[in-house]
């Protein structure tokens, strides 16, 4: 026990009674005594500080999900009074913008404790992760980014701002697989293979025009900008083609969803949306196609040849694995389903479908694929097998799931464009290549549908008509995956300046074109298509359905066989004989397709529901082979033909009508839909009456 004179280190160092002996064990005693209070309160900073960062992540997730509620109520609030001018995207972009105005200007600044941080020269770049030894004791410091110069005194102001700017990584491997999966798999099959030539065309040929047209002129502007000294950082030709394959994604979900209230053409809707959902997959894999170029030699921003092709090697040695990935999941989900009794136990078959469904991008990701491309054709796959062995209520079920996440994850990603708009640091705003941008967009949209249009319609019957083609260059709206390609990499000056050039090109295309769409379709004389409502009268199912086209639109609809693509018409067959029974429950048995000499192998294989089925179910796809004569009248997913038989035309499931007129339980939501549009089809269209007994 020390007397009281000696209880501080200085009037222990100060005091010349004690004896030199004592003097070293006594100055240890009281350093130790002064490093446990230290390390005392170390701790508890340090839990003070975790607290805190706790606090401040909830209030960031809270400020989205009131985003996202505020969006909902007043997306209600427009369909309720019929408001076109304006679609839920952009309504969630401006909510987004103006909670990034309050977090950028309305947080007080507060100044860093070291008024004159301390400088140091590194040979190489900054380090992701430091390590630091001080006295003896190890920190780990990590890298949160760079500050600007004129915002070195706003720490909070910039630690809040860092906070609520999220990992790109979150939007590629948490938001974006149930968008790209919900569109294959809600994929209406019968129009999209009608146009699938024409899909592929524009998706691939037409991607690959728009990203060369947009990155030759983006060059173009890039070296006038050097010449009148607009440009500080180097900026080169394959940071142009860069820019070109990521703007050259389209995402018309605004057009479409006007599209889809309308009932308009639905040849022109499958066109655009089947070229959007494919050529998102196709602007991923070009835009990592030219990042992996890479000439030999000392300039590495030179043409080599050797090097041009081996990125086509590369792009096509994705795209082809992303897609057999996909498919090879979807097939595996489809026997698991097959071979086991999961309907036994629908939620547990609901949740197996999901967690396949979304290792699907993160498997694709991990092998060097490209998870948007796989998570796709899974989707395509999993809706045409996996589909037809589920449960009645797990179908419903998984439909409405991935649903519901689309609407959600993409609605939380156009909030979040608002809110970069301001909370990101490192924006680089030029007018000239923000102006060049916009011209180029709009050129290379057009070297991209005119010049293939023609082209195509060398070998339609059925013409892309000059309306159409106007509509679908005013339809390449940009959107969720323009903006993510623009956001996963933002470390060099001519990376920032394309993702603040990207964020002003997708307002402006969400707001002016989408709030546009419904004036052009009135200005092109684009019509809607048929749409249909149910009644019923005294216990007898009527069909009425009310055509807003003319006459040539019935007879537009009796298709032949050789209106199909040989080549689909081969794998229809294959794939209805011997794919479908042995993934699927439904399909003709493996006994009457195999040859006799099979007949053990085909009853091994073949399900014994396909039995009880044969008779019963007509095969969901069967409607994407047209027959002579048959004059079909569709509205969504189903398809009533004139000689009393219906099918469903989409893996999907849309409502169906017994022949004794009875209702499924999706009819009530039908006639909703069908009343809001009832007084504008009444004025303008002809009026068919078919009963069904």
């Amino acid at each position: 026990v020390l007397p009281p004179p000696l209880a501080s280190p200085a009037s222990a160092s100060s005091a010349g009674s004690i004896p030199p002996a004592l003097r070293l064990p006594v100055a240890l005693l009281l350093a130790s005594g002064a490093n446990g209070e230290d390390s005392a309160m170390e701790e508890l900073a340090t839990e003070k500080e975790a607290e805190e960062s706790h606090r401040q992540d909830s209030v960031n997730l809270l400020t989205f999900i009131l985003l996202l509620t505020l969006t909902i109520l007043t997306i209600w609030l427009f369909k309720h009074r019929r408001v076109r001018f304006l679609h839920e995207t952009g309504l969630a972009m401006i909510y987004g913008l103006l909670v990034g105005v309050i977090l950028r200007y309305g947080i007080p600044s507060t100044s860093y404790h070291n008024k004159n941080p301390p400088s140091c020269a590194l040979k190489e770049g900054p380090v992701s992760t430091l390590l630091l030894n001080v006295s003896g004791k190890f920190f780990e410091y990590t890298l949160k980014g760079e500050i600007n110069s004129h915002e070195i005194h706003n720490v909070e102001q910039n630690d809040m701002l860092r906070k609520v700017t999220f990992d790109p990584e979150v939007f590629f491997n948490i938001l974006l697989p149930p968008i790209i999966f919900h569109a294959g798999y809600s994929l209406k099959k019968r129009h999209f293979f009608r146009n699938l030539g024409s899909i592929i065309t524009y998706a691939f040929l037409g991607t690959a025009i728009s990203c060369f047209v947009i990155g030759n002129l983006m060059y173009g502007v890039v070296k006038l900008m050097q010449a009148i000294g607009q440009l500080t950082d180097k900026f080169y030709y394959t940071d142009c083609l860069f820019f070109g394959a990521i703007i050259s994604a389209t995402d018309p979900v605004t057009v479409l969803a006007i599209f889809n209230e309308l009932h308009a053409d639905v040849d022109l809707y499958a066109l655009l949306f089947g070229e959007s959902v494919m050529n998102d997959a196709v602007a991923i894999v070009l835009s990592s196609s030219i990042v992996a170029y890479q000439p030999s030699g000392a300039n590495t921003h030179t043409f080599d040849a050797a090097a041009f092709f081996k990125s086509v090697g590369i792009f096509l040695g994705i795209f082809s694995g992303s897609f057999a990935m996909g498919a090879v999941t979807g097939v595996v989900t489809a026997l698991i389903s097959f071979f086991t009794k999961l309907h036994c136990f629908p939620l547990l078959e609901t949740a197996l479908f999901f967690l396949m469904s979304w290792s699907t991008f993160l498997l694709a990701e991990a092998c060097g694929f490209t998870g948007v491309v796989a998570v796709l054709f899974c989707g395509i796959t999993q809706a045409h097998y996996t589909y037809n062995n589920l449960s009645e209520e797990s179908t419903k079920r998984t439909k409405q799931l991935f649903e519901v996440l689309h609407f959600l994850a993409e609605n939380f990603i156009f909030s979040y464009m608002g809110l970069a708009l301001f909370t990101f640091q490192n924006h680089i705003f030029s007018p000239i290549f923000i102006i060049g941008a916009f011209i180029a967009i709009f050129i290379g949209r057009a070297s991209n549908i005119y010049p293939l249009s023609f082209l195509l319609n060398l070998g339609r019957r059925h013409k892309i008509s000059g309306n159409f083609q106007h509509m679908m260059m005013f339809a390449g709206l940009r959107g969720a995956m323009a903006f993510a390609l623009a956001i996963r990499d933002t470390a060099t000056y001519a990376r920032q300046m394309m993702f603040t050039t990207t964020l002003l090109i997708v307002f402006f295309t969400v707001w002016v074109f989408g709030g546009g769409t419904t004036p052009m379709l009135s200005w092109l004389h684009i019509r809607s298509g048929v749409l249909s409502m149910f009644l019923l009268c005294n216990n007898d199912a009527v069909l009425v359905l009310f055509s807003s086209q003319d006459g040539t639109q019935a007879e537009g609809q009796s298709k032949t066989k050789q209106e199909s693509a040989w080549l689909f018409r081969l794998w229809y067959t294959f794939d209805h004989n011997y794919l479908k029974p042995i993934l699927t429950h439904s399909g003709p048995p493996l006994t009457t397709t195999l040859p006799a000499c099979c007949g053990p192998l085909a009853r091994c294989l073949t399900s014994p529901q396909a039995y009880e089925n044969h008779d019963q179910i007509r095969d969901n796809d069967s409607d994407l082979i047209l027959n002579d004569g048959d004059l079909t009248l569709t509205y969504g997913d189903t398809a009533i033909t004139a000689n009393g038989a219906g099918s469903d035309g989409g893996a999907m499931g849309g409502p169906r009508w017994g022949l004794n007129g009875k209702r499924s339980t999706t009819d009530e939501a039908l006639e909703r839909d069908l009343d809001s549009h009832e007084q504008e089809v009444l004025s303008r269209g002809t009026r068919l009456v078919f009963p069904i007994e």
